[in-house]
């Protein structure tokens, strides 16, 4: 692996650089995942109930490839320093398949498959050294705290694009050409907030010299299987990854399929849905703020709990809602909810990594994550799919029928959220960081 270095002070703007990536790629997230290309993806490109399963089995392909690489990618940036070159690249192949969806029209499904597949690998892939730069420019008790802005400076990136985007589909009532337009915008807004961490972020790990007759990809393989017989130093961030494998799976249904559940459950057009979104970063921004607070005062596993249950709740509460306004509130609160899940779980590896591991430690993170989004998303998809289809041989009216189906796969977020929780009350924090910085 890269060979550790002491933890030297970061700078205002390394940390600025790192939180404007955040700003860029939660932009992706707020477009691609959240407010359009989702809805246009179900209704235009293919239409009908089977949009949903078809957009839950190319989100889980996209995280299944991610998930096999992972702790791959994150051994080979520790060992050879080269954690920024590893998110370049792939933020590269993100923007440049971001801007291709623009070419996705109606019956246009493998090319609509195909582009956001590269697109969604490149994004997730990216994450993983960006997530892994963290512990570079932050001490273990100002992790939370700076986990939690960087955030919130991402929220605002998902909120400031739907701002640009919003007016020209207001003003041409979501005409289709412009909608689509929308996905070009957002390649060239991450690409620019982007270019800070690559200009100003200094990487500080050393790269260590390659041992005779070895590459990177050898040394990477070794070090995953050396990693894997050491696991038993490191069983609490075992079982933390294990919880987090579950409640996981809730947050990305949410987040996947929230525009499909407002347009089906709620009647949102794409105008309705970018509203609603820019509500829901909004509230994101003050969840990471308060959640990267409340771990830094009262640890990740309270913190983390809160925030569980607050989503939980809200699911709950989407599952009686019946009119917009309802969906609207519900989502505000759920914004807040998930950006402490997720800002929270970060933080959390960064402080269970040893030094000189952290590319290792976040690409099982990320292999985790990339599980149960592999998982979740084809489960909500298939559900929604066979519940639809069920409620059409009870005699329900194909749109009744869809609505049903919707409403009753939404519950299984409530059901992966509350067994995660349950399985992270067995985590020991304290010896989990106990363990880190005796390795």
């Amino acid at each position: 692996m890269a060979e550790s270095v002491p933890q030297a002070a970061s700078t205002k703007r390394e940390r600025v650089a790192w939180y404007l990536y955040d700003f860029g790629n939660s932009a992706y997230a707020s477009v691609v995942l959240l407010a359009v290309y989702s809805a246009y993806f179900k209704n235009q490109v293919v239409g009908g109930a089977e949009g949903s399963r078809l957009w839950g089995l190319t989100i889980s392909i996209a995280m299944i490839l991610v998930a096999i690489a992972a702790p791959i990618m994150g051994a080979i940036a520790d060992y050879s320093g080269a954690k920024k070159k590893f998110l370049f690249f792939f933020t590269a192949v993100s923007v440049l398949f971001t801007s291709l969806l623009f070419f996705t029209q109606k019956g246009t499904v493998g090319m609509a498959i195909a582009f956001f597949l590269l697109a969604e690998i490149g994004y997730r892939a990216a994450q993983i050294f960006y997530d892994a730069l963290l512990p570079e420019i932050a001490s273990t008790d100002e992790m939370g705290r700076i986990a939690g802005t960087g955030w919130a400076v991402g929220s605002a990136g998902g909120i400031v694009i739907l701002l640009i985007i919003l007016p020209p589909i207001l003003m041409t009532k979501s005409d289709l050409l412009v909608v689509r337009g929308s996905l070009i915008a957002t390649a060239v807004f991450f690409a620019l907030a982007a270019i800070p961490i690559f200009r100003w972020l200094k990487e500080r790990a050393q790269p260590q010299k390659l041992p005779p007759g070895e590459n990177y990809l050898s040394v990477a393989f070794k070090q995953l299987r050396e990693t894997i017989k050491a696991a038993r130093g490191f069983k609490e961030f075992l079982k933390f990854m294990l919880a987090y494998l579950i409640y996981n799976e809730g947050v990305i249904i949410a987040l996947d399929f929230a525009a499909i559940l407002g347009a089906v459950l709620f009647g949102l057009e794409q105008t309705g849905l970018i509203i609603f979104f820019i509500i829901v970063q909004a509230t994101n921004v003050i969840g990471a703020l308060l959640f990267g607070n409340l771990q830094d005062r009262m640890g990740g596993k309270r913190a983390l709990t809160i925030s569980i249950f607050m989503m939980a709740t809200c699911i709950a509460a989407m599952y009686f809602a019946q009119n917009q306004t309802q969906f609207f509130i519900i989502g505000a609160f759920i914004g807040a909810a998930m950006a402490g899940v997720q800002s929270v779980s970060r933080a959390m590896v960064a402080t269970f990594s040893p030094p000189g591991k952290s590319g290792e430690f976040f690409g099982f993170f990320a292999l985790t994550g990339r599980t149960s989004s592999f998982i979740g998303p084809a489960v909500f998809g298939w559900l929604a799919a066979e519940l639809t289809l069920w409620y059409q041989n009870q005699g329900q009216a194909a749109m009744e029928a869809e609505q049903s189906g919707h409403r009753l796969a939404l519950l299984s977020i409530g059901v992966f959220l509350i067994v995660g929780w349950a399985l992270m009350l067995f985590v020991n924090e304290k010896k989990a960081r106990e363990m880190a910085n005796l390795k």
